[in-house]
């Protein structure tokens, strides 16, 4: 049941990452929107795409409510 449990979240992962390069060269702007937070200091480096996680959960909740809708 483990082994088979590991290989579904591997499959799952594999497909993330595929979809991840696709839509990085499809979509460049995710991820640099302007609501996007980007602080930069001589030895630290902060970056929360607080925008782009917004945009992309609306999109998904319209998505899911729009096929999930019974």
């Amino acid at each position: 049941m483990v082994g088979r449990t590991l290989i579904i979240f591997g499959i799952i992962l594999i497909g993330a990452g595929i979809l991840l390069i696709f839509i990085n060269r499809q979509l460049p702007f995710l991820g640099r929107l302007p609501g996007d937070i980007y602080i930069q200091k001589k030895n630290f480096l902060f970056y929360f795409p607080i925008a782009t996680c917004l945009l992309l959960s609306l999109v998904l909740s319209v998505f899911l409510w729009f096929f999930l809708k019974r």
